[in-house]
């Protein structure tokens, strides 16, 4: 059975807020273009994730990565080789029937086939094979991939990403990469997450927890990365002791700051898409005051990009942060750690400011960010001028997934 149902990989609900905003987004735009459309999510964090659904058309099946690795492969593998099997398998495990009665798959993978992210490849491979054997549609929303030096990836990536029926890009370094593979199932667009919108509720939920009178002020939002954190410790940096540093600069300068995690998990401690923690340990080495707001509790997508809007500048290590305060034109600094970063800054005219995590250090943070604020209003008119095409280039792929559902219907 085919038909107007939806089975998506790659993001969640809990967690990180970026992978929340992509699948937030798809359920958004597509039910504003197909009648009544089904979603289930193949969720590495089910029980997290069945906790936050407030969506009645979506579904939650558990595909944490052992069992969507061995279980769920396995069966989808069967469910090609042995023909007499099928509708047993059907019955039996929800994310054969899923795939199954799918028109298509979406992986929203952020970032997969790349070089220096080998021990991802098996989980890249093992997300979309499934729906390869079931023979559903693969759609590969807007994602980084590549580089293709590494030999391993190299292969891989000319096994495996053919077989999608669509990739798009999200920025041109990741289409010049596709495009040197000899790809041509490709499509330039940007960022699930720019077509995410605001519902209007936000404020009010938002102002439950938090003291909005806060944005009267110039407010610079700080949001770290526990990935960051890991790749500048391991070269012998200190990257809490530096954003502390950095935090209480611009508090001296007569500015306020809101220290906002974008990646949460809710009731652990795991540092795996969780950077509460690492801002926990941030804020206990500040100065309190009241020019300080830390939001120490996770919040919606929505939630996170109305309170990122609500910022004069932006300082961001996760790349969905980025995306946010992009999509609200709040003039923004990126410390990153890959292509993908700059590839969606270039899309704005702005990608001078992005710069690596290995060329983080105090001095030049504070030069770039006095820079930043010293030419906001050039930056902030660079963002009113490339967001309505920045954002007709994420719809266009809501579009095309809704012409695929509709062929398959």
């Amino acid at each position: 059975m085919t038909g107007q149902r939806i089975t998506i990989i790659g993001s969640a609900l809990s967690g990180n807020k970026g992978a929340s905003a992509m699948l937030e987004a798809a359920i958004q735009t597509l039910r504003e273009r197909l009648d009544s459309p089904r979603f289930t999510l193949l969720s590495m964090y089910p029980a997290e994730d069945a906790a936050q659904n407030i969506y009645p058309d979506l579904e939650i099946v558990a595909a944490a990565p052992r069992q969507l690795g061995v279980t769920i492969n396995s069966l989808a593998l069967a469910y090609r080789l042995l023909p007499f099997l099928r509708r047993t398998l059907r019955s039996r495990s929800a994310a054969i029937r899923a795939l199954a009665e799918s028109s298509v798959l979406l992986d929203q993978g952020g970032i997969t086939f790349t070089d220096g992210r080998e021990k991802f490849l098996l989980y890249n491979i093992a997300s979309i094979l499934p729906a390869l054997n079931v023979k559903t549609p693969v759609f590969k929303c807007a994602q980084a991939v590549g580089p293709f030096r590494n030999p391993v990836n190299r292969w891989a990536s000319r096994t495996f990403l053919p077989k999608a029926r669509t990739i798009v890009t999200r920025g041109r370094i990741t289409h010049e990469y596709a495009q040197g593979l000899g790809l041509t199932n490709l499509v330039a667009g940007a960022d699930y997450a720019f077509s995410l919108e605001l519902d209007g509720t936000e404020a009010a939920d938002v102002g439950a927890h938090v003291n909005l009178a806060f944005f009267d002020g110039d407010v610079v939002g700080v949001c770290p990365s526990v990935v960051l954190q890991k790749k500048v410790d391991a070269r012998g940096g200190d990257y809490i002791g530096q954003i502390v540093s950095f935090v209480e600069s611009v508090r001296a300068q007569g500015k306020r700051v809101l220290l906002i995690p974008h990646s949460v998990r809710t009731g652990t401690e795991k540092t795996h898409n969780n950077d509460l923690p690492l801002c926990r340990d941030i804020h206990a080495r500040l100065r309190p005051g009241d020019d300080l707001l830390f939001v120490d509790r996770e919040l919606t997508s929505q939630q996170l990009r109305y309170l990122i809007g609500r910022c004069d500048l932006f300082v961001a290590s996760r790349f969905h942060a980025m995306v946010s305060s992009l999509a609200m034109a709040v003039p923004t600094l990126v410390i990153g750690w890959s292509h993908k970063y700059r590839e969606v800054l270039e899309m704005f005219e702005l990608e001078e400011w992005a710069f690596g995590h290995d060329q983080l250090n105090p001095e030049h943070l504070a030069d770039r960010f006095a820079d930043l604020s010293a030419r906001r209003a050039e930056v902030k008119a660079k963002l009113d001028e490339h967001l309505p095409e920045v954002k007709r280039r994420s719809l266009l792929q809501a579009d095309l997934i809704a012409d695929l559902v509709r062929s398959g219907s």
